[in-house]
């Protein structure tokens, strides 16, 4: 049995903060039903590569999961949402606020059928605050949180993650611990409550090394300003072939380490400022198959930026098994984390549009003439 057998979990969420949040979900073996637009599609699964008519990205966001494709608009989906809350008592959503409650679909209306209701909004702005209507995006909350100002390079000034830190980091993962934390409180308490994961919090809560010194007094950190973020020889250094090597050389062993196979143990004692320069000096004479190599059994915490297709072959991912097949062909990294009763072979192919319709509303009771007139009236449409 897998870890969260048993939780039912609606999710209205699309894109990449509310579909990561309820993958890692399902892959620990909670029953998740989409419940989507028949008309107006994730952007998602627009995306390319396709894969059997869904991108790859979609198909890996969404495995394992079930589709629900109704009309929010339609005053018989809000029947059928309420219907369905007598099972499913978890619900995510990452509308802007107010916008579920225009649809008759807010936590304090669904929470008088279902006190046990546990409710996670995942917004940029939060439910409360002057910006709780304002769109934003990933670099937005990481621009107004202190992250982007922090990195980068002084001359070049901030510069973008190729990894949306503030939709996973700060939006899928607390929205998971609070959603299982939430449960765990009503196993005990006996009822539910509204869960508020406000991106732009989270990214704030996400410098816990600088942060603090900047609350209580210390100077504010910018770029390559502190060892954690280029001030010191932690950084990347470029090679000869213009590819680059990750040094994280701090504590006094590995710099030590460092230095020895770089051939200059006399320079242990030099200021950073300085030895930086000397680094920059020798790496870029050769290129970084010759550091790989020279640094892979060493332990100096030094290491080649790979890129993607890279990292993907590198002999310690391919050890762990890191990279999984669905059952419609889509390879995907394995779910993660790896609990007991979890593997890869059990994660099933992510729905297309409104594939499960037909089995949840005959679970819900309705007949087939029922559900005939149902899509009559524009409800899957």
């Amino acid at each position: 049995m897998k870890p969260l057998a048993g939780l039912k979990i609606l999710d209205f969420s699309t894109l990449l903060p509310g579909p990561y949040a309820t993958m890692l979900l399902s892959d620990m073996g909670a029953d998740v039903l989409r419940v989507e637009s028949p008309s107006r599609p994730d952007l998602v699964r627009e995306m390319t590569p396709q894969m059997g008519g869904q991108s790859a990205a979609f198909e890996y966001l969404n495995r394992g999961k079930r589709s629900l494709a109704i009309n929010l608009k339609k005053s018989e989906s809000v029947e059928i949402i309420q219907s369905l809350l007598a099972e499913y008592d978890i619900v995510v959503e990452q509308f802007r606020p107010g916008v579920m409650a225009r649809l008759g679909l807010g936590y304090d209306q669904l929470v008088k059928i279902n006190p046990k209701l546990i409710y996670c909004s995942i917004t940029g702005y939060g439910q409360t605050g002057p910006y709780r209507d304002r769109a934003g995006h990933d670099i937005n909350y990481l621009a107004l949180s202190g992250i982007s100002a922090s990195s980068g390079r002084t001359d070049a000034g901030p510069l973008l993650a190729g990894v949306q830190i503030a939709d996973v980091a700060a939006g899928s993962q607390p929205a998971v611990i609070a959603i299982l934390a939430a449960v765990i409180q009503r196993s005990t308490a006996g009822t539910g409550q509204h869960i508020d994961i406000a991106m732009s919090d989270q990214c704030l809560a996400l410098q816990p090394l600088l942060m603090p010194g900047v609350m209580n007094g210390e100077t504010t950190i910018h770029a390559q300003s502190h060892f954690l973020n280029g001030a010191g020889i932690y950084d990347y250094y470029v090679t000869s072939d213009k590819r680059y090597m990750a040094v994280g050389s701090l504590e006094p062993q590995f710099r030590r380490q460092l230095l020895e196979v770089l051939g200059h143990p006399e320079w242990m004692d030099e200021a950073d400022d300085r030895l930086k320069h000397c680094l920059a000096d020798i790496f870029i004479q050769q290129d970084q198959a010759f550091w790989s190599d020279r640094f892979a059994t060493i332990d100096a915490c030094v290491e080649p930026v790979l890129a993607m297709d890279e990292a993907l072959l590198h002999p310690h991912n391919v050890a762990r098994q890191v990279v999984t097949e669905n059952p419609s062909g889509t390879k995907q990294i394995k779910p993660t984390p790896y609990l007991e009763g979890m593997n890869s072979a059990s994660v099933s192919a992510a729905p297309v549009c409104g594939q499960d319709n037909q089995g949840v509303l005959q679970a819900l009771g309705l007949t087939p003439e029922q559900i005939t007139t149902l899509a009559d009236s524009g409800l899957f449409t």
